[in-house]
């Protein structure tokens, strides 16, 4: 029989390619069909919260969530008009602009991560690191490039002490590491790090305590996308601000533990903890998904430093004109 681990897993990769559809009921005004794209992973529960209690269906939209299995294709399809808004780590956005040279936008924050360093039981420190493989999302995105400053810290080179192994998105990093003590290690966030704890995988630390602040989570899209819809962008905005403060509420606990059962195909006491971890109000979503000044500045010279160049003003990315005027909209 399969390790119920492994049979967690394979259901969370099945649902990474999953399609949810919101059915609305019918209304006056024909609602706005939005096409956003996500990772599977606990970070997305206010968008299925958002789905599943009618919060984006009272403010007017048909939600079309597409899972992605990695950052890639997740960038790739937001530039070829596949998706109009994209949750992800920002850093993608800078990718975007610099590498692909996408004229993007960053208009919403989220949180700083929630990500761990977890390695098999057998290695005992980074400097323990040398020699083996690190598997990450794709080489150039943002929590490999925090893998890769932190094992620099501690004096490994990418390709010359350790190799880098790119699998995708945190499910299949995850089960990599499953499948392959060979794979020593990865950037781990929820579920997946309750989950490696539960097989004898361990941390090496938080990558905020190892890095400090880091702007993370956040949503962005094409810039002409928005400036095109300006009151449809602002009022998703605002309908997401409401999901999460949906989530993060005490009174909501149980049906939010419930959703991430359902949806990450996990078992209750690794969703109970999942939660916790989520609403922690040091290390879980930021209230209100505010942007992180100082951990964008952070991201940006990380990306700097392991890719090359000086990085540039943060005004160059972002907007968050729209997020204002939606957070007058939900009230602050």
């Amino acid at each position: 029989m399969a390790h119920p681990a492994l049979m967690s897993v394979a259901a969370s990769v099945a649902f990474a390619f999953g399609l949810v559809h919101l059915t609305t009921p019918s209304r006056a005004d024909e609602p706005t069909l939005l096409r956003v794209n996500a990772f599977p992973q606990a970070k997305s529960l206010p968008l299925h919260a958002g789905i599943a209690k009618g919060i984006f269906e009272r403010s007017g939209f048909k939600i079309e969530l597409h899972l992605t299995d990695n950052s890639r294709n997740q960038r790739e399809g937001l530039a070829a008009g596949k998706f109009d808004v994209v949750h992800s780590a920002v850093d993608n956005a800078l990718a975007m602009v610099e590498v692909a040279k996408q004229d993007v936008v960053i208009v919403l924050g989220g949180d700083s991560g929630m990500n761990e360093f977890f390695v098999q039981s057998e290695v005992k420190s980074f400097a323990d690191m040398r020699g083996r493989i690190l598997v990450v999302d794709a080489p150039d995105t943002a929590y490999a490039l925090q893998a890769k400053k932190i094992l620099a810290v501690h004096g490994l080179k990418a390709g010359t002490d350790y190799t880098v192994k790119p699998v995708g998105a945190g499910v299949y990093r995850f089960k990599a590491m499953v499948e392959s003590k060979e794979n020593a290690a990865a950037i781990l966030n929820l579920p997946f790090t309750v989950q490696a704890e539960q097989l004898g995988m361990k941390s090496l630390g938080r990558t905020t305590d190892l890095l400090g602040p880091y702007q993370a989570g956040g949503v962005f899209v094409m810039r002409g996308w928005a400036q095109a819809h300006e009151a449809v962008l602002e009022r998703y905005v605002a309908a997401y601000i409401e999901a999460l403060r949906w989530v993060r509420a005490p009174a909501n606990r149980a049906e939010s533990i419930a959703l991430l059962v359902e949806k990450l195909q996990i078992s209750t006491k690794e969703a109970e903890r999942t939660y916790e971890v989520l609403v922690d109000p040091g290390f879980g979503f930021i209230p209100d998904a505010k942007f992180d000044l100082e951990g964008f500045r952070n991201a940006l010279a990380l990306r700097a430093e392991i890719e090359g160049g000086q990085p540039a003003a943060p005004e160059r990315y972002i907007d968050l004109g729209y997020y204002e005027r939606a957070l007058a909209r939900v009230g602050r």
